[in-house]
């Protein structure tokens, strides 16, 4: 099972059907602010929207307070996910330094208290996303997913780092395994954290056993990574043909597209969908491609982005290129 990571900005709508398109067993909304979601706050209670062909869907959120985290999983359910899921990993100051997100692994007994709340909230499954621990000094992943299980979490999903690191050095998979193949463990665990390839999400399945594993960052001008994984895992029924810059660069006009429908502006759309054009390793590697790439994430107009992207199909997909 392959799943899209819950990302601020990035896993709204337009982009979570993308990634569906191509293989996603499960798509997960931005995350929403509990707090903003009980006070009707617009930004928040526009992330509620989902739709039937996006299923398997969970919409998460975060917080620091047991009462309002309940009232917001309770008026979540009303957008009828399939799961709510708990961020008690979001690294960022503005999230962890408020005591909310990875904050809490600092809390532990709140984030439990959090936990009940939720679960007794809804009926909806509802699940959560950590890390190891705040620190190296702090690693407390092991003990602390038998008592999110105990407050009756469905699943947990481990980023294989600590909220120090933020989203440097090497994720920690040992840890995500010890989890797994922890005897008093029953619920699904699923691994997040640098798996940008095929063979690495093979890996990952071969030696730690996890249930599924959660992608983040590398589906950043890449959907189609779940699709590349599972023919990899799967070659016996793979009849995927060679990836051309032609066929990628369609399939990023697309999410341009499905952007600006979402966002209902073309400049923001654009905007929007720019991390992408800087991420996708569709541009990596090109020669002399710098002018090019700064044009790209300059342009403001559909037309002019997509003038720059045929032209870059036109220059870097021949053979003498």
């Amino acid at each position: 099972m392959l799943y899209l990571a819950p990302m601020e900005d990035v896993t709204d709508p337009a982009f979570r059907l993308l990634c569906k398109r191509f293989g996603a067993d499960r798509v997960y909304s931005e995350f929403i602010n509990a707090d903003a979601l009980v006070r009707d706050v617009s930004a928040a209670t526009r992330k509620l929207t989902i739709s039937d062909a996006e299923r398997p869907v969970a919409i998460q959120i975060y917080g620091r307070d047991a009462e309002s985290m309940a009232e917001a999983a309770r008026i979540v359910e009303q957008a009828r996910p399939d799961f709510i899921d708990i961020n008690f990993g979001c690294p960022v100051k503005k999230v962890a330094g408020k005591g909310a997100g990875a904050g809490l692994l600092r809390d532990v007994p709140r984030m439990l208290d959090i936990t009940r709340a939720v679960v007794n909230a809804v009926h909806t499954p509802v699940t959560a996303k950590t890390r190891l621990g705040w620190n190296s000094d702090e690693i407390i992943i092991v003990d602390l997913a038998e008592a999110l299980q105990d407050c009756g979490i469905q699943e947990l999903a481990i980023h294989g780092r600590t909220r120090a690191q933020m989203y440097t050095g090497e994720a920690d998979w040992t840890l995500i395994g010890e989890v797994k193949n922890n005897p008093r463990m029953h619920i699904p665990i699923i691994g997040n954290g640098d798996v940008t390839t095929p063979e690495r999400a093979k890996e990952c399945f071969d030696r730690y056993s996890v249930d599924a594993i959660m992608i983040g960052r590398a589906t950043f001008g890449c959907p189609w990574i779940f699709e590349d994984i599972k023919n990899y895992l799967q070659p016996a029924t793979c009849n995927l043909q060679p990836r051309t810059m032609q066929w990628c660069v369609s399939i990023l006009k697309d999410h341009v597209e499905r952007s600006i429908e979402w966002i209902g502006d073309e400049r923001k759309g654009i905007v929007h969908s720019r991390r992408h054009f800087a991420n996708s390793p569709v541009f990596k590697g090109l020669y002399d491609f710098k002018q090019t790439r700064i044009a790209l994430l300059r342009a403001e107009t559909k037309a002019e982005v997509f003038a720059i992207m045929d032209d870059i199909v036109a220059r870097w997909s021949s053979p003498a290129n």
